[in-house]
């Protein structure tokens, strides 16, 4: 849900040769992957004129992305997620943890002018075109399972534990929904105050209508 990223977090050694290379080739099908996407729409966009657009061949495309879903989600940021979160401190409460890395993430982006269409165009792409949402849930189990280890070391708990499973896969669906929310109502919301909400709600729990009921 948040802009991809093409730099390391701060403190983090700098990639090599080899790996600035693979980074160079994922961003190109993948900035290829949108740019088809927005002239063409989702399904005149084939993996075959993605290798073509990014000057590639189709099975390199396959080599970096089991499907044309993954490129479309694919968030290059998502490996120092769990980094980040683990940077925070031992005792701070984890959707606080959350709401903090989130917020980094969301609105520091890595200076590039194209990150904020990229997220929605995903986002929109996520509520619109049935294979990405599939996709997407398919996609949460490893994330969750970040999450879970990340939950786990909080609490002394195993990560297996069904309350650290619900908790985290819980946290992950409600930010999916917000990501869903902010695309279905056209953008128009500022997406870190979203997120904020979201936090403020599984932080706090859900409040029903006030005031008298009616017999």
């Amino acid at each position: 849900m948040t802009a991809a990223r093409t730099s390391a977090p701060a403190g983090a050694p700098a990639p090599g040769l080899r790996e600035r290379k693979k980074l160079k080739t994922r961003l190109a099908i993948r900035d290829a992957t949108y740019r088809l996407i927005r002239e063409r729409g989702y399904e005149a966009t084939t993996v075959e004129r993605i290798a073509e657009a990014a000057e590639v061949s189709p099975s390199t495309v396959f080599r970096y992305f089991p499907s044309k879903e993954d490129i479309v989600l694919t968030d290059e940021s998502d490996p120092f997620l769990e980094t980040r979160l683990r940077e925070r401190p031992a005792d701070e409460p984890i959707v606080e943890s959350l709401r903090i890395v989130l917020r980094q993430a969301v609105s520091s982006g890595s200076g590039s002018a194209e990150q904020p269409e990229v997220s929605r165009l995903r986002t929109r792409l996520m509520t619109e075109v049935p294979a990405v949402r599939s996709r997407l849930l398919d996609s949460t189990s490893v994330t969750g399972g970040a999450l879970c280890r990340i939950v786990a070391e909080r609490t002394g708990r195993d990560p297996g534990d069904l309350e650290v499973r619900a908790f985290a896969m819980g946290l992950i669906g409600a930010l999916t929904e917000t990501a869903a929310y902010w695309a279905e109502h056209g953008h128009r919301d500022d997406l870190p105050e979203l997120v904020d909400r979201t936090l403020d709600m599984l932080a706090t729990g859900f409040a029903g209508p006030t005031g008298p009921t009616e017999t």
